[in-house]
């Protein structure tokens, strides 16, 4: 049975989906002479709990933190997104790249 709900947007004109506003690119920084490409995610998307590399704890769903994976992997093996890991913000920005 259809929705007896009406919807707020019609007669509205069309606006056409801001891509840049839903995704964070992500942007390369270099650190202990390795570049990595790094995301800010909101945790909004989050569904599952990580472990951050810099200290061992929980970066629990639903969590602001930051996605990091080398530019270039070591030893000329590229694994690109394979090499995600996801970090506290505060981990992060502290500088330590223990889990590469």
């Amino acid at each position: 049975m259809p929705s007896q709900r009406k919807s707020k947007r019609r007669g509205q004109p069309y606006r056409p989906l801001d891509m840049q506003r839903l995704t964070s690119v992500p942007r390369v920084v270099t650190r202990a002479g390795r570049e990595y490409h790094v995301q800010r995610l909101t945790g909004g998307g989050a569904q599952k709990s990580y472990v951050c590399p810099g200290c061992g704890h929980a970066v629990e769903a639903h969590t602001p933190h930051i996605v990091a994976w080398p530019l270039s992997a070591p030893f000329g093996v590229d694994t690109g997104v394979e090499a995600r890991r996801h970090w506290h913000t505060y981990c992060w920005e502290s500088g330590t790249t223990g889990g590469f």
